[in-house]
This record gives structure tokens, C-alpha cells and sequence, in this order.
């Protein structure tokens, strides 16, 4: 580091040296320094060679004598490690072949036990089993029976139930086939929505209000099944109209319905569809031609149909019941409807009767009201008649008292004494005076 110090400044004094003469002097000096100097360092350098020299043999002679000594120990450690490894190692084996030795001979202990307490377990098993084997035979057979008894016994039951019951569906078929036959007839058919019509009829209205086998026509044989009586408001005492109510039943136009719809045949149900709307079109006519008759009956008539689904069946279309109600003036029921109906006409009677009796109510009112002016007479003669009566009872009472005072010094007797007094003179002047 000096040394190039040195360097740069005799470089910038060469560069410089004609210009000072003393910076000339100076580094002429500084020239002589440095060679002083580097022969300074020169002999240092040699005399820290000689010195690094000798350390660095000193230093490796020690790391000889150190690794020899050390090799040594460590050959040595290493044979006594071995000789006491060897000695562990036979210590181990030794050892090992004594616990192989003594684990065989316990294992050939435990082998003969179990050995022997096994024999013993499947004897006991084998044993046991045995016995499981006849008891579950034994409970097999008698629940195997038992069952076997029961399901005979039950199957017995059924197969007896079966034949009832095929006695019975037998006997179904033939009522089955009975109620055909009598269906299939047409006035037997009428009989039954006839019966029908009347069972509704009996349980809604009373028998004043409704008729059967009515001729609702004058001069007409056409019977009527049902006529119900209409009370007729300006007609006078009793005065009324019939509405007259009859049953169809055209069942073979729907059976024949129901077996197309069954077979899934659309073209034969639309074709028997529009015969059953014909025909009920045409029961309607003969019910307006033979019983609508103003003003002896009501302006329209109802057709009972006795089967719901029948009555279903002529609602599918839309506007048929109105179409029928419009040209015919029939109105269509099944039973709810004219349960319905019929209830809506007892309403109607109730009502009716009760603006029939409102008249005589009121009279009977107008009576009362003169009654109650006669009775409020006969209270005000009554009341000017107790008025009296209190007037003399108030006389009376002062007469007593004027007597009270001037009777005060009157000795008073025993009640005794008094009672045969009042006894013997019952009728005495002094009792005349009072």
C-alpha cells in the first residue's frame, strides 16, 4: 500500500519536476526513502520466510508426532473395543441360544395344554352339539308339525271360505243376472225409478204437498208419476199449480255407452253418445207435450234420472240441459239435484205460509191493541178504586189513633182477663162504637 503511495507521488513529481525545484528536492528524498524502504522490506519479508519456514516444520513435525501417537490410540481402542464386542457378542449369543432354549421348552408346554384343552373343548363340543342337534330336531319336528297342522288347518278354513265365497258370488251371478232380466224390462225399469222418485220425494215433503198419478191436464189421460203442489199467491183459499215430475230411465242407450267406452272405441261412443242425447231430447218433448199445461201446471217440468252417472253422462255436453230447458222447458235432476230442488221448494212453501198467516197476524194484533186500550180502562177504574180503599184505610187509621189518645189513661187488664171479658160481651156497646 506505501509502495504504491509512493509510486503515484514520484509519478506526479516526474510530471512536475521542471516546474518546482524543491518539489524536485523533496522527491529526490522521497526516492532515497523508498529505497531504504523496500530494502526494509525486503529483509523483513526474508526474515519472515525463514521464520514462516521454520514454524510451518516445527508445526507439521507436531502434527506427525500428534497423528502417530493418535493412530496409535485409536488402534488400540479399536482392538479392545473389538475384543469386548466379541466378548458381548458371545455374552448375546449365549444368551439368546438359553432364551431359545427355554421359550421351546415353554412353547412345548403351552403346545401339549392346549393340545390337551383342546381335545378337551371339541369333546365338550362335539358332546354339546349333539345334545343342540337332537333338542333342535326334536323342536323342529314339533313346530315343523305344528305348523304343518296349523296351515292345513288354515288352509282347510280357506278353502272352505273359498267355497262360500264362490256359493256366494254364485248366488251374486244369478241375482246379478235376475236384476238384468227385470232391468231389461222396460215397464219394471220405469217401476224402479218410479219407487226412487217417490223414496226422495217421502223424505223431503210432506204428503200435502205433492201427489202421485196425478192427470195434471183437464180432460187429458195422461198420468203424471209425481206432481208437486204450487201455491198460487192472488188464487184465493187453496188455489194452486202442479209441477209435474217424471222419471226416464233409457238404459240400454247408456249400457250401450259404457261397453264402447270400455272397448276404448271412439267413433262408436260419439255415435251412441248423440242417440242417448236424442233420446233424452226426445223424453223431454213428451213430458212438454203431456204435462206442461199453464196455468194449471207451472211453465216448465223436471225429469228425474235415477242414476248419477246417467245424469252426468247428459251434462258432458256442454249447453244440453239448457238447450232442453230453452225448447222444452224441462229441467234434467239426478237425485242430488233434485233433492236439491225439492228442499228449495219446501223453503219456498215455509215462506209462502208465512206471508199467508202475516194477514191474520196482524189482525189478531189489532185485536190485542184493543184488548190492551180495554185493559188500561179496567186499570184506571181499578186504580181510582184502590185510591179509595187507601183513603179510608187512612181514615180508619186516624180514628184509631184519636181513640189511642183518649184511651191513654185507661188501665190496661191482663190478655186473660181480656179474652173473657171480650167473651162474655162480645157484642158490647163499646165494640159497636169502634
Amino acid at each position: 500500500m506505501i509502495i504504491a503511495l509512493l509510486q503515484i507521488a514520484i509519478y506526479v513529481a516526474v510530471t512536475k519536476r521542471r516546474e518546482d525545484p524543491e518539489l524536485i528536492k523533496f522527491l529526490t528524498g522521497l526516492e532515497d526513502n523508498q529505497k531504504q524502504l523496500e530494502s526494509l522490506i525486503k529483509d523483513g519479508m526474508k526474515s519472515s520466510k525463514e521464520e514462516m519456514t521454520n514454524l510451518v516444520a516445527n508445526l507439521a513435525n507436531m502434527i506427525t508426532t500428534n497423528i502417530s501417537e493418535m493412530n496409535s490410540t485409536i488402534t488400540k481402542n479399536i482392538s479392545e473395543m473389538g475384543i469386548s464386542q466379541q466378548n458381548l457378542i458371545k455374552n448375546f449369543s449365549d444368551t439368546v441360544s438359553s432364551l431359545a432354549d427355554k421359550t421351546e421348552e415353554r412353547l412345548n408346554r403351552m403346545r401339549d395344554t392346549i393340545e390337551a384343552k383342546l381335545k378337551e373343548i371339541q369333546d365338550e363340543n362335539s358332546s354339546k352339539l349333539e345334545q343342540m342337534r337332537q333338542t333342535v330336531d326334536e323342536k323342529l319336528q314339533s313346530t315343523l308339525n305344528a305348523r304343518i297342522s296349523e296351515s292345513f288347518k288354515l288352509v282347510s278354513e280357506r278353502l272352505e271360505q273359498v267355497h262360500s265365497g264362490l256359493g256366494e258370488v254364485q248366488s251374486l251371478v244369478n241375482d246379478v243376472g235376475d236384476l238384468k232380466k227385470v232391468l231389461s224390462n222396460i215397464k219394471t225399469r220405469g217401476i224402479l225409478g218410479e219407487d226412487q222418485l217417490e223414496a226422495i220425494i217421502e223424505d223431503i215433503l210432506v204428503p200435502g204437498q205433492y201427489e202421485k198419478n196425478v192427470i195434471v191436464r183437464p180432460g187429458s189421460r195422461e198420468v203424471v208419476e209425481f206432481a208437486v203442489k204450487i201455491p198460487v199467491e192472488n188464487g184465493g183459499n187453496g188455489s194452486y199449480m202442479w209441477l209435474p215430475i217424471d222419471a226416464k230411465f233409457p238404459m240400454e242407450d247408456f249400457e250401450r255407452l259404457i261397453d264402447a267406452e270400455e272397448r276404448c272405441d271412439t267413433a262408436e261412443c260419439e255415435r251412441l253418445r248423440k242417440e242417448l242425447e236424442n233420446r233424452l231430447k226426445q223424453c223431454a218433448k213428451d213430458i212438454r207435450d203431456k204435462y206442461i199445461d199453464p196455468p194449471n201446471t207451472t211453465d216448465f217440468a223436471i225429469m228425474f234420472l235415477p242414476a248419477e252417472s246417467l245424469f252426468a253422462e247428459a251434462l258432458r255436453k256442454p249447453g244440453f240441459i239448457e238447450v232442453l230447458q230453452r225448447e222444452c222447458r224441462v229441467l234434467i235432476t239426478g237425485p242430488t239435484t233434485l233433492s236439491a230442488v225439492l228442499n228449495s221448494l219446501r223453503q219456498g212453501f215455509k215462506i209462502f205460509a208465512i206471508e199467508k198467516k202475516a194477514e191474520e197476524v196482524w189482525k189478531l194484533l189489532g185485536a190485542v191493541k184493543t184488548e190492551v186500550g180495554k185493559f188500561g180502562d179496567l186499570l184506571e177504574k181499578v186504580n181510582k178504586k184502590l185510591q179509595e180503599a187507601q183513603n179510608v184505610i187512612e181514615d180508619a187509621s186516624r180514628k184509631t189513633r184519636t181513640i189511642d189518645r183518649k184511651l191513654r189513661n185507661v188501665e190496661e187488664i191482663s190478655p186473660e182477663e181480656t179474652a173473657e171479658l171480650l167473651a162474655l160481651s162480645p157484642s158490647s156497646p163499646d165494640d159497636d162504637a169502634f
